[in-house]
């Protein structure tokens, strides 16, 4: 595999590989550059529905607005007591799941030189409600397993595809807290 520096195309797998390098550079002689804080906004609708907006983030030491904001909504498919307005939290957490690793292959595949023509994949995860509706407290109230099953078309050898693979759940964001958790905070406020 190919190091940034040996990289000769502006553009690879739609990164645009000399940004790249700048940022690695900024980010190596700044390491206060590399803390982003993402968040949105949440509001619930009725029943599972709810929706949560994504205006802006912070990183690289300031803020960022969104060019517009983001829409996200999320309810329960008929069986789990929704009106099946949207997808699901668990299923936006495997879709979640899913555009991390792809981009992070992506980015790293383009970073090493490597032009990659399609990415696809599968993904699911298995729940068994007796936790989240408190029967079984030894039952885990979240997804027990995830099995993410990638293709990937690209010119190189069968042994190197692992490899390339391999750098989605290495260095993806999303992979790395789902894997290896972290303590999330709920606290609660009174409405006004």
């Amino acid at each position: 595999m190919n190091s940034i520096a040996q990289i000769k195309s502006t553009r690879l797998n739609g990164v645009d590989v000399n940004r790249l390098r700048q940022t690695i550079s900024a980010i190596g002689q700044d390491a206060g550059l590399a803390k982003f804080r993402f968040r949105l906004e949440n509001q619930w609708l009725g029943g599972g529905y709810n929706r949560s907006t994504v205006r802006s983030f912070f990183g690289a030491g300031m803020e960022h607005p969104h060019a517009r904001s983001f829409e996200l909504f999320a309810d329960e498919p008929p069986v789990l007591l929704g009106a099946d307005a949207a997808a699901s939290a668990g299923e936006f957490l495997l879709h979640a799941l899913a555009a991390c690793i792809t981009g992070t292959i992506a980015y790293h595949a383009a970073a090493r030189g490597i032009e990659i023509e399609e990415i696809d994949s599968s993904v699911e995860g298995d729940v068994d409600l007796r936790g989240f509706l408190g029967l079984d407290d030894r039952v885990r109230n979240g997804f027990q397993q995830i099995r993410v099953k990638v293709r990937i078309k690209a010119d190189v050898p069968d042994d190197e595809l692992q490899a390339l693979c391999d750098l989605g759940p290495r260095y993806s964001p999303v992979f790395d807290t789902l894997a290896k958790g972290l303590p999330v905070k709920v606290s609660a406020e009174r409405a006004t």
